[in-house]
């Protein structure tokens, strides 16, 4: 029993009528699905070479994705993860920027694009990102209170 609804086997309702089927609307175009696909695995071959400590070949997949995909969140925080950990603080800075532009409120976003612009020496600038970034920050304290 499911939702108070018996079912039988081979997916029946009681009543001996089939489920409705949930119709989607057909693609205009075939290759928009194998773009949004190819997207997605150019995503994922960025994160398993991240994972695996392969940085630049992960720049590589992350901005062919950015490049079909550039209001992703996911995509830029990665390639920005990447930059950031090859010491390119430039590019890490505007993909930390793009992120924190696409998503105000990610503490993670304002923290690291602080941490890229204090290691550019811009020490000046980078402070809203780190008190923005610490105002964001879930505190345990406040929500064991309720």
């Amino acid at each position: 029993m499911f939702g108070g609804v018996v079912r039988r086997r081979g997916g029946r309702r009681p009543s001996g009528r089939s489920p409705p089927r949930l119709r989607l609307p057909a693609l205009p175009d075939s290759r928009l699905a194998v773009a949004v696909t190819d997207t997605y695995e150019l995503f994922q071959q960025g994160k398993k070479h991240l994972r695996g400590g392969m940085n630049a070949q992960a720049t590589v997949s992350l901005e062919k994705a950015k490049r079909r995909e550039p209001e992703s969140r996911s995509i830029r925080e990665a390639l920005a993860i990447a930059y950031f950990r090859m010491r390119r603080w430039e590019e890490a800075e505007a993909e930390f920027r793009a992120l924190v532009e696409l998503s105000p409120a990610d503490e993670f976003a304002h923290h690291a694009l602080a941490r890229a612009l204090v290691n550019q020496g811009k020490r000046k600038e980078a402070t809203p990102h780190f008190k923005l970034a610490r105002s964001l920050r879930p505190r345990p304290d406040l929500a064991d209170a309720e």
